[in-house]
């Protein structure tokens, strides 16, 4: 099999770049990827990539990106030999853990809803229709999927799971020129100050970070001036002030650095700088949302709670609640 040829995929972002006067971004994305795809290519590299040219070629293959699975249809039904490709591939593709999706009928029902986060916070968006967005931590691209649905003008989601990039693949294939692109990337590799976007997102990635404010500030240059910033992230109940640290785990997660009070997280969005900070929804995690699925078979929430008061983490910490601010940048 010939090595992933990572220069037709991207080679059109590139060219977006560099029409978009980003050209010294276009030279450091160049050189990021070929770090990731030819000098320290992933292990389970090739085995992905069977897996995501195993999915059948169906010409006039069509998306829906405004439904709560983004759905792949076809003219016609498979044939017997397109749907036994088309399960070896998606299964290839495994574990799904952001969706859900559906591939010619076949309904991947994968561990988070993410379409239930998306239903909390499309109504207080601003009107997506025309605008350039970045996505941060994306994972398989289902949010950026749903942003394009919504009438973006270009969508970047950006995060460095190679598996999440072909099961985003996967969706892509099937499309013609559409301007969505995921790239294998973290935060920090991106250039600062970049004020490329009107809107960036950064749904469950705060609590990763061992500098929640560095993060904002990141966050904040990426935006054009008087862009949205829309963020999602783990929270605890408690006055402005209050913030959890973990001993050490959070739900099984080690890299769980800070869960604030959602006053406090407002006030870190004043003191980096952003403005009409304001909590537009918080809700409960719960095990119908995110859980165990046939598409994911390993441990999933109701593993990480405490079995006899589902209420607390293993740990004992306060269960999963997630909170959605959206800000703007002056």
């Amino acid at each position: 099999m010939a090595a992933f040829d990572w220069r037709t995929h991207f080679t059109p972002f590139l060219d977006y770049l560099n029409g978009e006067n980003q050209q010294a971004w276009a030279s450091v994305l160049t050189g990021q990827l070929v770090s990731r795809f030819e000098d320290n290519p992933h292990g389970d590299m090739a085995r992905w990539q069977a897996a995501l040219e195993a999915l059948p070629a169906v010409p006039g293959a069509s998306v829906n990106l405004d439904t709560s699975a983004v759905s792949v249809s076809g003219p016609e039904p498979l044939s017997p030999e397109q749907a036994e490709r088309l399960e070896q591939g998606l299964r290839g593709l495994m574990p799904w853990r952001k969706g859900p999706f559906e591939f010619f009928g076949t309904h991947i029902d994968t561990e988070w809803r993410s379409d239930w986060k998306w239903d909390r916070v499309a109504p207080h968006l601003a009107d997506l229709n025309g605008r350039t967005i970045l996505d941060v931590g994306c994972g398989s691209g289902y949010h950026c999927w749903r942003m394009a649905g919504a009438g973006a003008r270009r969508v970047v989601g950006i995060d460095p799971g190679l598996l999440f990039m072909f099961q985003f693949l996967a969706v892509k294939g099937y499309l013609d020129n559409v301007p969505v692109d995921l790239l294998p990337v973290r935060m920090e590799d991106l250039p600062e100050n970049l004020e490329l976007f009107d809107t960036t997102f950064s749904m469950g990635v705060l609590y990763h970070r061992r500098s929640p404010l560095d993060h904002l500030l990141e966050l904040k240059g990426t935006l054009r001036r008087g862009g949205e910033l829309v963020l999602e992230t783990l929270v605890v109940d408690g006055p402005e002030g209050y913030s959890l640290m973990p001993e050490d785990r959070y739900g099984q997660m080690r890299n769980v650095w800070f869960l604030p009070s959602c006053p406090t997280l407002l006030r870190w969005l004043e003191r980096t700088g952003f403005r009409n900070a304001r909590v537009v929804d918080v809700s409960d995690t719960t095990t119908d949302e995110q859980r165990s699925t046939d598409w994911m078979r390993f441990n999933s929430l109701k593993d990480f709670l405490d079995p006899d008061d589902p209420s607390k983490t293993i740990e004992g910490y306060p269960g999963p609640k997630r909170a959605t601010i959206i800000a703007e940048k002056p």
